[in-house]
Formats: C-alpha cells, sequence, structure tokens
C-alpha cells in the first residue's frame, strides 16, 4: 500500500514536470500579423489614405518572458495626390527586429506584450499600373507596440495589438531630393504557433 501511494505521488510528479518541461520547450514561435495602418502625418505633401498590409515574424524566447524577433513586412497606401504626380501608392517593404516582452495578467493565461525595435525598410511609389516610379533604397527605423496574447489550441495565439512605427527617407525625383517621413499607428491582429 506505501509503495502504491509512492508510485502514484512520483508518476504524478513526473507527470507535473514533464508537462512543465514540455510547455518550457515552446522558445519558438512562428507569426503573421494583418493591420490597418493611419498615417499620422503627411509623406512630403501627400496625403495619405488609410492603408493595410502585414508582418511575419519568427520570435524565439530566450528568457521566460523576453524573446527575441527578426521579420519582413509589407505596407501600402494610397494618395490622390502628392508632389510625385495624382493616383500613386506608396509601399513600405522591408525588414523588423527586436525585444519582445510577455507576461501574464494575473492569474489567467492571458499575456500582456510589449514590443520594440529596428525596421530595416525601403519606400516605392508606384503608379496606377503598378509600375514602380521611384525607390528610396532601404534605411534604418523603429517600431514600438502592445497588446495582449490569448493562447488557445495548444501551440496557438491570438494577439490584438497596436503599433507605431517611423522611417525617414529620401525620395528623388530628378535632380531634387525631398526628405519624407512615414509614421503611423497600425492596429492589427497576429496568429502565432509555437514550437
Amino acid at each position: 500500500m506505501k509503495i502504491s501511494k509512492i508510485t502514484t505521488l512520483l508518476s504524478v510528479a513526473i507527470f507535473l514536470c514533464a508537462g512543465h518541461y514540455a510547455e518550457a520547450q515552446k522558445k519558438w514561435s512562428l507569426e503573421f500579423r494583418p493591420g490597418i495602418d493611419f498615417a499620422t502625418k503627411k509623406l512630403g505633401d501627400a496625403d495619405l489614405k488609410t492603408g493595410f498590409g502585414f508582418e511575419g515574424t519568427l520570435n524565439y524566447n530566450f528568457l521566460p518572458h523576453l524573446g527575441a524577433y527578426a521579420g519582413w513586412s509589407w505596407n501600402k497606401f494610397a494618395s490622390g495626390n502628392s508632389f510625385m504626380g495624382s493616383n500613386l501608392d506608396f509601399e513600405e517593404t522591408g525588414y523588423c527586429l527586436g525585444l519582445q516582452y510577455s507576461h501574464p495578467i494575473e492569474e489567467t493565461r492571458i499575456n500582456y506584450v510589449f514590443r520594440g525595435g529596428a525596421v530595416y525598410n525601403h519606400i516605392e511609389t508606384e503608379d496606377s499600373d503598378g509600375k514602380i516610379i521611384n525607390d528610396t533604397g532601404h534605411g534604418w527605423g523603429w517600431q514600438v507596440g502592445g497588446g495582449i496574447a490569448i493562447p488557445f489550441g495548444g501551440r496557438w495565439t491570438f494577439t490584438p495589438e497596436i503599433r507605431y512605427r517611423s522611417l525617414s527617407r529620401d525620395i528623388t525625383v530628378g535632380f531634387i531630393k525631398t526628405p519624407v517621413d512615414l509614421n503611423y499607428i497600425s492596429v492589427g491582429a497576429g496568429l502565432s504557433i509555437s514550437f
């Protein structure tokens, strides 16, 4: 009888430790995040309409609540009139990297999440036929954001989030160089899988 209780207790302890170990091994995650973008200022003299885009990232948690992420993003803004002409689209594409902090809210499975890091992006200007008429070349910018992470289905997480992104580049038309700042708020929701 005594051996049976000890065996049962050991079995439960091993099961709990193994479950904790398996959960701790999920240090990697892949995330896809579409979003709607709202410019906070003009791009040069161009009034940007509401944009949209997406981002894909790979995250590695090197500490229980802290991880590093890297990925690629694409965002598009339309403009009626600008210093480059009428009915043009401005597309920002490139790479992102940074740190992510995640921590549980009280005694729930929901986490609050904060991200901050750099972007290495460029801005392409396209005409109504989709032809690229200008490319700023890649340069450094930054982004910060926050939201909540809601786990479901074991390895999946749904993360509504708000971000602010800033990128300064020069657009050259002929011999005239125009410095522009692409600053916007992005509202989106990521879907990630951990492994």
